[in-house]
């Protein structure tokens, strides 16, 4: 049996392939599309491969169609979180930044460090997803509508289009935040995890909707630092020779979806959650700014959220879980 690695370089309207085979690494381009997915299916046939791996960092919606078609192709398809290729490629010294040097990085890396096979998320939880990113698409551009309409416009005919086009996003928003709640009120799993999360001060029921879109099936992650890379929110130490130290600061490699769904539940919780207040208080009494006690909040909130998920319990004010934020 043949095997071979294929490293896939995700962007939005088109992905680089680096095919290692017999030793030889071989490059090619294809569409983000169903037509892309089937051409590389067919480039794949002409191989003779019978057994490959195939690895594709986790960026989001981009790579979700591609990882699913090739799932259902039978490959062996692993969905790794761009913080472990990103570490990998710190260790090699890799220097070029490519769309074909990071595709035939990232199949260097699964071919060195075999990484866990991947399956889809439940139908749920990727319905639930595609509904919580719609609404936010629409509040983006009921947003930008608006500024038009408070930047000066003083043109009767501009004005009344704007306005039409606001109240048509209204009601649009309106419904999407209705058909996500029903949608969850329809699948007792999902109604069980949003209660969870509600039960922790911070989080309202559309934060939760949202969260529970993104992280989609918790049992994926090991732990909460696996969860935590995942949205981009683990602590990188930054340091030169033994001169200069900076403070350690966020990774920003994973999920902006969930990093952005965060930001306003980790205020709130700041304030109203004892356990993030606590903690917060403490970070700014040692010296992080603002904004860095914020970041680490989320970090802290993320690791209540995954430990009520994964043990079915709601929120204690009074139990305090050893968890580590800052390494």
């Amino acid at each position: 049996m043949t095997h071979a690695i294929l490293g896939i370089d995700i962007a939005k309207a088109k992905y680089d392939v680096a095919l290692i085979h017999h030793e030889r690494v071989m490059d090619k381009q294809f569409e983000n599309t169903l037509s892309g997915y089937q051409q590389l299916n067919a480039w794949l046939k002409k191989q003779g491969i019978e057994d490959l791996h195939i690895c594709l960092e986790a960026t989001g919606q981009y790579g979700d169609g591609v990882a699913q078609y090739l799932f259902e192709q039978s490959y062996s398809v692993s969905v790794v979180n761009p913080a472990r290729i990103k570490h990998y490629a710190n260790s090699k010294l890799r220097r070029n930044k490519t769309d074909k040097a990071d595709a035939q990085l990232i199949a260097e890396y699964c071919l060195r460090e075999k990484p866990a096979l991947w399956t889809p998320p439940p139908a749920i939880f990727k319905d639930l997803q595609a509904m919580t990113r719609h609404l936010e698409d629409l509040l983006q551009s009921r947003q930008q509508q608006t500024n038009r309409l408070s930047s000066g416009v003083h043109t009767p005919a501009v004005i009344k289009s704007l306005e039409l086009v606001i109240a048509c996003f209204n009601d649009q928003i309106k419904q999407i935040k209705a058909d996500i709640q029903a949608h969850i009120d329809q699948h007792p799993e999902l109604r069980r995890q949003q209660d969870l999360l509600v039960s922790i001060p911070g989080i309202g029921k559309l934060s939760a909707s949202k969260l529970l879109g993104e992280i989609r099936n918790v049992t994926d992650f090991e732990d909460a630092r696996q969860l935590s890379a995942y949205a981009g929110l683990t602590p990188r130490n930054v340091s030169s020779g033994t001169s200069v130290h900076k403070k350690a600061r966020l990774s920003k490699t994973g999920n902006a979806n969930l990093r952005k769904i965060l930001y306003m539940p980790a205020i709130s919780a700041k304030h109203h959650n004892p356990i993030v207040s606590q903690f917060c208080d403490r970070l700014l009494h040692s010296g992080l700014r603002p904004m860095e006690v914020i970041a680490a909040a989320m970090h802290k909130l993320l690791h209540l959220i995954f430990g009520i998920l994964k043990t079915g319990r709601p929120f204690d004010p009074n139990y305090l879980p050893k968890l580590q934020v800052l390494s």
